[in-house]
């Protein structure tokens, strides 16, 4: 996938091995609650989802490279497994599917003969093995008080009627791909504490508020148009709906019907026609049922029925789910597919606002239109989620996410067995832009050999309506806006464009981050990832080199631009790198330089065209200069050491936070560290992001570089080079987290993959790494984990699953605090208070050997106080204070009562997790791995 770094060998496409069932009376309840009738004082319903994945034992997809039929397969199967002496079974799938030719089977093979899975992916015809998913999506009614309980600290159920601690289970309930209406984050919506005023504002229909009616009135209502609902099913007798055109049931319960409600709602928005009107009652749908009223659904349900849509000849596809995994090759792989092939997808961006770098997959790639939410006052959701993406992480810098933004909030639509109710979600505003999509499509079925997932998103971007006050990676281009995207398309020709499609990093707040921080000579380059929208053709490429033009007048020749590009435009769309950085020339100027991008893109030829298609752009830009600022306002944050799932099995920092267990947000200073990154910079302080190793900066430019919540491995010569670095005036901030193999071995998780049991590939940091990193100075962090309330220079402060400082050189100073232990509640399950846990270490190394202008080290056993992600009490007084000492030597007045304490001597620092081995940059050809070392290749292992 473009834009991606290279997977680690530990990389592996994680999902939980804990399958939650809803059943019996508790479903009955819900069923109920999701089918009460709208009333004038109804209030939104607010469901909690959770979502679960398992593998089916010994069961394997095996997809092949194109599409063959069921003998076909079947001989390839029996050609490469022939000599094995293996028994093997093709498993049945009795779909509607099950008749046309395919690109994979389900094989049964036996669990512990892992050299068979060798033999298969050997045949020539195999493009790849995966473990056979089963996929489970949990309905829960949530009370108030419920949802604060997941977000506060409080009382846990005691384990064994005990009271002696939380119970602790050996498997986590991992988040995958899951349902985006309804979620969890719901209780976050604009409005929840002044739901009266919000009510009144609710327009009584969604197709009002977006004047569908105007279509309507020309003779547009969506007929001719496929649109296809993967969700719960559909009632055929259900009053709102005349043309149902196929219903297709890929569970395996003898059933068409939404037993639900879900899916009801979602088809409700799009096409009913009475009541709780749709934007195209007029529509084909086409109902595909693929989740039980259980919940659960497979990875083969959702293969078979992709295919399927494809076969139909789908126009208009409706995804309410999604998840953190960018790297589930099977569905990603798919999704493409079903682009290339016009089926114009739209999918919700999701629930996990308002946290930055929260994008759900697939709505977070490049070829599907991703979609946020906005209440009916034209406010972002709180619960929406925002961007950047995170795939570029961390050598690179996201892509503009969500495309656009609609209503999500106290919709109404199709109610179980008639009426209608209101809902809230992202995946209620995704179906609010499939009717729209599917209603734009009507409107010009006369020009739809023009119509397709490029086109058509290019109309919407275009014709949206910017929200004031919203940045871009909250509103992505703006409120959704029906008319002006019927004007578009109605006059539309094939051409390319760009998303964003200007850079201006003066404009605030729209362009924030990159506004909020004036460019300098000297400073890390500033990276755009614009993607390129190719609506000429489903393939294209740049024709020649994209070139920099700078406004001579404007000072654009104080801009050194670099650009980077997709060597091929797949499916209808690819990105275009932009690193921005300042010539020496203006390192003592201040004020605004300007110049533009100039490049083609070509498409081969269509229908009776002899030429080729071509679309020459111009991508202004536009940035702030400012004087260099001194060594001692520039921070460096090192991105290149923090990994986060996928690609790798990294458990969330806190603990206690079991429901939300994978660490996926980024760890970027514009993603789930935004509030640190903003207070820093009212502060005065410059901040830039280090995405390469730490060979590849210049240290004597910074004060302090910043290491925050790292997992991954240093290279010797990072090492080294640190060393020297703070002997000649860096000094370097360490925040770290939890580490304790025990501990790890209760959050295991069984690998798809290898059919193993794995342990996380760290702890909440990568404890053993950091240690050698600081064992110049004697240094070290424990394998203690510590929890708890204290307070700190007249501070409330909450140490939330940190570790304690097992090592320190004399001279320093470090501050101790009373906390639990809990490693051994984990552990034990019982609950015990330690006192004097060393938590915070200061030290000015320029002590050592009568060293001058050397830098200084602070350490701290915690980083959750700076990561928003589950933020109790933050700690940025802290870290100003802790600045000031790194800058100035300045030690709080409050801190110098610990400075008679000193570290008891240390026994044996934290070791790696036996078998764990967190991989540096690399990747693999067939026989050579390579190590990628500021960009080049640096040396073979």
């Amino acid at each position: 996938m473009k834009g991606r770094k290279p997977a680690l060998p530990c990389a592996i496409c994680l999902c939980s091995c804990l399958v939650v069932l809803l059943g019996g009376t508790h479903t009955q309840a819900i069923l109920s609650e999701l089918n009460k009738p709208c009333g004038s004082n109804q209030q939104p319903t607010e469901l909690g989802i959770t979502f679960t994945s398992s593998v089916i034992d010994a069961e394997y997809i095996v997809a092949f490279d194109d599409y063959y039929t069921k003998a076909s397969r079947q001989g390839y199967i029996s050609a490469a497994l022939g000599n094995t002496n293996t028994s093997w079974e093709i498993i049945s799938r009795d779909n509607p599917a099950a008749s046309f030719p395919s690109d994979f089977d389900i094989v049964k093979l036996p669990r512990e003969d892992a050299s068979v899975l060798k033999v298969l992916l050997r045949h020539p015809k195999v493009k790849q093995v995966t473990p056979h998913r089963k996929v489970v999506r949990t309905l829960k009614m949530m009370e108030d008080d419920d949802i604060l309980l997941e977000q506060d600290i409080g009382p846990h159920p005691a384990c064994n009627g005990t009271e002696k601690g939380p119970c602790w289970t050996e498997v986590l309930n991992f988040r995958g791909r899951s349902s985006l209406s309804l979620a969890t984050a719901f209780w976050h919506a604009t409005g929840r504490h002044t739901s009266r005023k919000l009510l009144r504002s609710v327009p009584k229909q969604v197709t009002a508020a977006l004047h569908a009616s105007t279509l309507w009135d020309m003779g547009f209502t969506g007929a001719g148009v496929r649109v296809a609902i993967f969700d719960t099913g559909l009632s055929e007798k259900h009053p709102h709906f005349k043309k149902i055109k196929e219903r297709t049931n890929w569970t395996n319960e003898k059933t068409l019907d939404d037993g639900l409600g879900h899916g009801t709602f979602v088809a409700g928005v799009i096409s009913s026609y009475k009541d709780c009107l749709g934007f195209a009652p007029d529509a084909d749908l086409y109902v595909f049922r693929v989740f039980t009223n259980n919940q659960v659904s497979y990875t083969s349900w959702f293969l078979d029925a992709f295919n399927y849509a494809i076969l139909k000849k789908i126009n208009v596809l409706n995804l309410s789910i999604g998840g953190p995994d960018f790297m589930d090759h099977p569905f990603v792989d798919k999704v493409w597919e079903l682009t290339a092939n016009k089926v114009i997808m739209i999918s919700a961006i999701g629930n996990d606002g308002p946290l930055y770098g929260t994008l759900n997959n697939p709505a977070d790639q490049m070829d599907v239109i991703g979609v946020g939410g906005i209440n009916f006052e034209d406010q972002i959701a709180k619960f929406s989620s925002r961007g950047m993406t995170t795939w570029e992480l961390p050598g690179g810098y996201g892509r503009l996410k969500p495309d656009i933004v609609t209503y999500g909030s106290a919709v109404t639509g199709s109610n179980f067995k008639g009426g209608c109710r209101s809902l809230s979600g992202t995946s209620v505003a995704s179906p609010v832009v499939a009717g729209v999509v599917t209603l734009l499509y009507s409107s010009v079925r006369h020009k739809e050999d023009l119509i397709n997932p490029a086109s058509m998103k290019q109309a919407l971007m275009a014709s949206a309506r910017r929200l004031p006050g919203v940045n871009m990676f909250e509103q992505g281009h703006g409120k959704l806006d029906l008319i002006k995207a019927y004007q578009i398309l109605s006059a539309y020709q094939p051409q390319a464009s760009l998303s964003p499609s200007y850079i201006d990093l003066t404009e605030c707040p729209y362009m924030w981050p990159y506004c909020s921080q004036p460019i300098y000579f000297g400073g890390m380059s500033t990276i755009v990832n614009v993607t390129i929208l190719n609506g000429m053709g489903v393939t294209g490429k740049l024709a020649g080199k994209p070139t920099w033009h700078p406004y001579v007048p404007q000072f654009g020749n104080y801009i050194d631009v670099s650009i980077s590009y997709s060597s091929v435009l797949w499916p209808w769309s690819g990105y275009l790198a932009v690193a921005i950085s300042v010539v020496q020339d203006a390192v003592d100027w201040d004020g605004v330089a300007a110049g533009h991008i100039i490049l083609t893109i070509e498409s081969p030829p269509q229908g009776d065209e002899s030429d080729p298609r071509r679309s020459t752009l111009k991508l202004p830009v536009r940035v702030r200069i400012i004087p260099t600022p001194p060594r001692s306002k520039r921070l460096l944050w090192d991105q290149y050491h923090n990994l986060r799932y996928p690609s790798g099995y990294f458990p969330r920092d806190n603990l206690l936070k079991k429901t939300d267990p994978l660490d996926w947000n980024g760890d970027h200073i514009h993603t789930n560290f935004k509030d640190m990154y903003q207070h820093l910079r009212s502060g005065g302080y410059f901040i830039e992001v280090l995405g390469a190793p730490f060979t590849c900066f210049d240290a004597k430019q910074y004060g302090a570089l910043l290491l925050v919540d790292a997992e991954e491995e240093y290279f010797p010569e990072e090492i080294s080079k640190l060393k020297r670095d703070i002997d000649e005036g860096l000094s370097v901030l360490v925040f770290a987290d939890w580490y304790n193999t025990t501990v790890m071995k209760k959050v295991k998780f069984y690998d798809e993959n290898t059919r193993q049991w794995w342990m996380p590939d760290t702890g909440g940091a990568n404890i053993p790494a950091l240690n050698e990193l600081i064992a110049p100075w004697d240094m070290a962090f424990s394998d203690s984990v510590y929890a708890g309330e204290f307070s700190l220079a007249s501070h409330d402060m909450y140490y939330a699953s940190g570790s304690s400082i097992s090592k320190f050189p004399e001279g320093g100073l470090i501050i101790t605090q009373t906390l639990k232990d809990q490693g051994h509640e984990v552990i034990k399950g019982e609950t015990e208070k330690v006192h004097k846990v060393p938590i915070l270490g200061l030290y000015p190394t320029d002590k050592e050997h009568g060293k001058t202008g050397a830098g200084r080290i602070v350490l701290y056993g915690d980083s959750n106080c700076l990561d928003s992600s589950h933020l109790q009490k933050d700690c940025l007084w802290l870290l100003d204070a802790l600045l000031e000492f790194t800058t100035y030597g300045k030690v709080p007045v409050a801190f110098e009562e610990f400075r008679d304490f000193r570290l008891p001597p240390s026994g044996e620092i934290p070791q790696r997790i036996e078998g764990i081995i967190i991989a540096l940059q690399f990747f693999a050809t067939s026989d050579t791995l390579y190590v990628i070392y500021c960009n080049v290749f640096y040396f073979r292992l």
